[in-house]
């Protein structure tokens, strides 16, 4: 006989579900978990709902799917307990709904069809358990104590999860702010290595830096990603740090240079490698470096490398070196012009310069909304003049 607990006349069938159900008070209280039962007989309805009221558990009752989709849109359940057979949408399509749309509701098939298949059936659209009619307080007890505790771990994790991923994505920042510091500081390192050099060259302030500005701007004509983009700007701002073992005096010498001088001028290429490789890079900034003076038909120095030997990045600083070197003020001439330096790399291309890195130079100029390239610090050179073009803005 089952015995009566209290004046609510509470069923409990034995000694076991009254310990289960204390466990539960103190489990769950405050928090009392809202329950949904969906069933179409109002008998099992009651039944159900006295013995979640021992639990002290909340709940709303509905007949049909359709009545129950209406809950579900106003309140928020922890757990639906819910029958197969119901008048108008199966309980299987209503799960089915369920556990897609509202996926941290627990669900218990509680339903008097005793077969696998259909059992199979709803654990496999999301229902955590399968209890079959008729059925004890005790059975039903012990599930939705279980659903409950599992959808509890489930919301801890998410909770942990989400937790991780905010923790990482504050480390990501930090790290990305890092990053960015550390990109400043090698940029500032970079542009202080490039004026320690122009401070023993006076007659050369400002070309790395051109030359750096135009390589851009035929890299992306170029179709270069910006990792290449980077490490070409990089190498363009010291192409020339070699110069830095130089003489003073035979950098800013005005009249030609002899034989022995020159080949000093030549070593700087060299120095420049032997300087740079030492400097731990994400990018082969010493090989560009080193290879700035090459040519493609291998009459370049120091290695004398030809097209298929050199880097896509080299050919663009050579082609920009030669463009603003001819096209600016030396101790030893005045400025050429940029007529000129295009001149010479559209006579020389398949000669001493990549055709297609020429093509692109031609482009930068020739493709300007204004006719022109304009270098930073204000100095431009026209295309569309002859001799002598140089002019400040």
């Amino acid at each position: 006989m089952p015995r009566i607990i209290d004046d609510k006349m509470m069923l409990v069938e034995n000694e076991f579900e009254q310990s289960l159900i204390a466990e539960t008070d103190k489990s769950m209280v405050p928090f009392r978990p809202r329950i949904l039962i969906l069933e179409d007989e109002i008998s099992i309805q009651k039944v159900i709902g006295r013995t979640l009221e021992t639990a002290l558990y909340q709940y709303d009752s509905a007949f049909c799917a359709e009545d129950a989709r209406r809950l579900c849109q106003t309140t928020t359940y922890d757990l639906a307990l819910c029958d197969i057979g119901l008048p108008g949408e199966s309980g299987i399509s209503f799960i089915h709904w369920l556990t897609r749309v509202y996926p941290e509701t627990m669900v218990i098939m509680v339903t008097g069809c005793d077969d696998m298949s259909v059992a199979e059936q709803t654990l496999n659209h999301g229902a955590y358990s399968y209890v079959v009619k008729p059925f004890s307080g005790r059975t039903l007890l012990i599930n939705i104590v279980g659903a409950l505790n599992e959808r509890q771990r489930h919301l801890k994790c998410r909770q942990q999860t989400n937790q991780l991923q905010e923790e990482v994505s504050l480390q990501a920042m930090e790290l990305a702010e890092t990053n960015a510091r550390l990109k400043r500081t090698m940029n500032g390192v970079i542009k202080a290595m490039a004026a320690a050099l122009e401070s023993r060259d006076p007659y050369t302030v400002g070309h790395q830096q051109r030359v750096a500005e135009l390589s851009i701007a035929i890299g992306k004509r170029l179709c270069l990603d910006e990792n290449r983009l980077e490490a070409l700007y990089i190498a363009a701002m010291v192409h020339d740090i070699g110069k830095i073992s130089i003489p003073a005096q035979i950098l800013s010498k005005p009249g030609k240079l002899s034989p022995i001088e020159f080949g000093l001028i030549q070593t700087h290429a060299e120095t420049g490698f032997r300087i740079m490789k030492e400097i731990d890079f994400p990018w082969p900034v010493a090989d560009i470096v080193h290879q700035h003076h090459e040519r493609i038909d291998g009459s370049g120095y120091p290695q004398g490398l030809k097209e298929s030997e050199l880097m896509l990045e080299s050919k663009i600083l050579t082609v920009a070196d030669v463009v603003e070197a001819m096209a600016s003020h030396r101790p030893y001439r005045p400025a050429l012009g940029i007529q000129l330096a295009l001149a010479e790399i559209t006579a020389n291309r398949n000669r001493y310069y990549a055709a297609d890195v020429v093509h692109a130079c031609l482009e930068v100029f020739a493709n300007n909304s204004e006719h022109q390239f304009a270098f930073p610090g204000g100095v431009c050179f026209k295309a569309s003049e002859s001799r002598n073009d140089l002019f400040i803005q």
